[in-house]
């Protein structure tokens, strides 16, 4: 044990990077901003599932042409949102059609003004999770009624990373996800949006899951945002999270976090390799507009 979390050989996993872009731009600039995420060594280029932003669904099969190696995915879909049927057949397909690079993110969603928005009904977090299980479910068993395994060239099926914070999203993660994403926040009243967790909330929630695996943690991935790089240089004076909360926190603190990255390139890069021994964490995202930083962070690693 270290830190209350138990240490397994999962520290020797290699790390992945993934990005998520999110800016709607027009088909040459989304080309180009995918394609350079590619030559800086993102393993997984992933999008969003927010109104008022571009289609998840579409924006990924684009990003499949544009692009040769990085993986795709979502970060994450609101599953709410969709008949989960109709949602695994569409994945299966864009799975297909990109050579089996699709690494589907499910959430159950967490933002009532984003139901609000699109004339559906927040319910509560229990009838959400229900249905984020119901998708995962018809995501597995609809790729194995679709795929056969005997064709030339058929892929093995996508896998799928389950995103939250609570108890219920977790457990369903450590039963049946091959990621699970940590959110890095803190808890709230649900509806109210999202805020970043401190270090004992996050650490909280990583033991949550490792007790939950048991030896199942050496076939599954974990996840974290990365939500800030601070590289020299960067003000951090007043450092606010990705949803504007001012973060009161002493320059050391935020070095702490595991979803917050401080110092050189080299620093980071040691942060991330401490976090991987201490957490177990091998899998890390960054937003869009961190993109550009954390790639010397991954040039630092690699």
């Amino acid at each position: 044990m270290r830190g209350g979390v138990p240490v397994t050989d999962v520290h020797d996993r290699p790390f992945r990077f993934g990005v998520c872009l999110f800016t709607p731009v027009s088909r040459k600039e989304w080309v180009e901003k995918v394609r350079l995420a590619e030559e800086l060594g993102f393993d997984i280029v992933s999008v969003s599932d927010h109104l008022g932003m571009p289609a998840p669904l579409p924006t990924l099969v684009l990003a499949a042409e544009a692009t040769e190696r990085v993986r795709i995915g979502t970060l994450v879909l609101n599953t709410t949102f969709y008949q989960p049927a109709v949602l695994a057949r569409d994945i299966e397909t864009i799975h297909r059609y990109s050579g089996g690079r699709v690494e589907v993110g499910l959430g159950a969603g967490y933002d009532r003004k984003q139901f609000d928005a699109a004339g559906l009904p927040w319910v509560g977090a229990a009838e959400r999770v229900a249905h984020l299980e119901e998708t995962v479910g018809r995501l597995k068993s609809g790729y194995a009624d679709a795929a056969h395994p005997s064709e030339a060239g058929q892929p093995s099926p996508p896998r799928i990373m389950i995103a939250g914070r609570g108890d219920r999203v977790l457990r369903l993660a450590a039963r049946d996800a091959d990621i699970i994403a940590f959110t890095g926040t803190a808890r709230v009243r649900d509806g109210e949006g999202l805020r970043l967790g401190n270090l004992a909330e996050i650490t909280d929630r990583v033991r949550f899951v490792h007790d939950l695996l048991g030896e199942r943690i050496h076939e599954v991935e974990l996840n974290i945002p990365i939500h800030r790089v601070l590289l020299p240089g960067t003000d951090d004076a007043a450092v606010s999270d990705v949803w504007q909360n001012t973060l009161d926190l002493e320059p050391e603190e935020l070095s702490e976090l595991p979803s917050l990255l401080r110092g050189t390139p080299e620093e980071c890069a040691e942060q991330l390799r401490a976090r991987r021994k201490r957490f177990g964490i091998t899998y890390f995202s960054v937003l869009e507009p961190e993109m550009m930083a954390f790639s010397k962070v991954i040039e630092a690693l690699r």
